[in-house]
């Protein structure tokens, strides 16, 4: 069984992951709060978490994939107040968009996707393990974390205590012992639909108690991988990483894994500045596959842009994979895919470098390529592309253009025949804009990914 390394928040560095138990790995992601649709950036978590969970089975690893769903949160009572509807409809609503929209991806569910709502119990226990601790206390209905009754606080961000904010705001500030501390439990206000029964009174749990309760119920503590975006890493993971070890004497996770941004024009894409490209008209603009490719084209843990040049470069990537499938046959590979292939999985071995595995991928292709046709065997492509979510590029209906590029085909063979050669062009610039070049033949026009 292959070590997997991948780099760690909380001490800056590249650490073996470690098993508790030989041979599992239990991963717990953060995943969305459910007040909209999700975006691309809101993606790439999920991709890049639903890809190491492949790898790590390929390799042999019994793993568990843990992604929740907040579903109670001070921006969807917002949301769903702005749009004149019940809280719990509204994110109903948008968990069932977010299912739809990441099954679109095609590579599977995480093993649980608890819901926030559906662990008040959970919640409500380990607060008050808190309380007995003496890391916690309530206020007037609510509760709050003792940050300085935590010497370790500030651990996994790497910050000074005395210079955070937890971006409470001021709502509830007077009832804090310190403007440090953060909420575990907000009483029931008369703008919230929602509100559960607690020790404390009615009311409702504060966002990052949440997380710590849902993975140690599917996971218990000390488990292998916390992951999620890096904008997470303070106040959220901070306070889920100090309230856990505070009650339970025990690490919530052993290795901290954050995925870097996506960005639009430079700037984080996000809901609150509204310069979001959202999930499904990604899907429906770019395609399933060239959105999986650019994802894996950049670092998990370093910020990627997002724009129609580097969607063309992927979409361009895609097609050169369908096209050497092409001359591909159905077996063993022969003897040089070798230290291709061992290159491959030695980059998401190390660090989960998915761009130095792709090149492996590529270099792969071009020797490929270099061969006669019909005699070089597709196993080892097919098994790197499987990892990656991209083994569909092989099947042999590939190739089929998406409906809209079918329409420009069309379109540009009634200008031709109607011998309106401009236009003709520019249907033809348009094709190739979307990824496909089409070629005049006897038997009429041919359409191609371009490669």
């Amino acid at each position: 069984m292959r070590a997997i390394f991948l780099h760690d928040t909380r001490t800056g560095k590249v650490l073996p992951v470690a098993p508790a138990a030989p041979g599992r790995v239990r991963i717990y992601a953060c995943g969305p709060t459910v007040y909209g649709r999700i975006h691309v950036g809101n993606a790439r978590p999920f991709v890049v978490f639903s890809l190491l969970k492949r790898f790590l089975v390929h390799e042999g690893y019994s793993v568990t994939f843990v992604a929740n769903i907040t579903d109670i949160n001070d921006k969807i009572y917002a949301a769903a107040h702005q749009q004149g509807i019940d809280s719990e409809q509204l994110a109903a609503e948008m968990t069932a968009a977010y299912f739809a929209d990441t099954d679109a991806l095609e590579l599977g569910r995480p093993d649980h996707e608890p819901l926030a709502s559906e662990t008040i119990g959970p919640i409500i226990e380990l607060i008050e393990r808190l309380i007995e601790r003496g890391h916690a206390y309530p206020s007037n209905g609510d509760v709050y974390f003792a940050v300085r009754s935590y010497p370790e606080y500030g651990e996994l961000s790497h910050r000074d205590v005395d210079q955070m904010d937890q971006g409470e705001g001021i709502a509830g500030a007077e009832r804090k012992r310190d403007p440090l501390d953060f909420a575990l439990w907000k009483g029931h206000k008369s703008d919230e639909d929602t509100a559960w029964d607690s020790p404390w009174g009615r009311g409702r749990p504060g966002w990052h108690i949440e997380c710590s309760a849902m993975a140690e119920q599917l996971l218990g503590v000390d488990f292998e991988i916390h992951g999620g975006g890096s904008d997470l890493i303070f106040p959220h993971h901070e306070n889920e990483a100090a309230q856990t070890r505070a009650a339970r004497a025990a690490p919530l996770a052993r290795l901290w894994m954050h995925n870097g941004m996506v960005r639009l024009q430079s700037e984080k894409m996000a809901k609150s500045v509204g310069n979001v490209f959202v999930l499904h008209d990604a899907l429906a603009t770019y395609g399933r596959d060239a959105l999986l490719m650019y994802f894996c084209g950049g670092h998990y843990h370093q910020p990627i842009e997002f724009d129609d040049e580097r969607m063309a470069e992927a979409r361009a990537r895609v097609g050169r994979i369908r096209e050497a499938a092409r001359g591909l046959v159905s077996g063993a590979s022969p003897a040089w895919s070798a230290p291709f292939r061992e290159r491959f999985f030695d980059a998401l071995a190390n660090d989960f470098n998915t761009p130095r595995a792709l090149a492996a991928v590529f270099e792969w292709v071009r020797e490929a390529n270099r061969g006669e046709a019909g005699t070089v065997g597709d196993a080892d492509l097919r098994e790197m592309l499987g990892v990656l979510g991209l083994e569909n590029l092989l099947a042999p209906d590939a190739t089929q253009a998406p409906a809209d590029v079918l329409e420009l085909r069309d379109a540009r063979e009634r200008a031709r025949g109607e011998r309106e050669w401009a236009q003709a062009d520019r249907l033809r610039e348009q094709l190739r804009s979307r990824g496909w070049e089409i070629r005049d033949g006897p038997g009429g026009p041919e359409l191609l990914p371009i490669t």
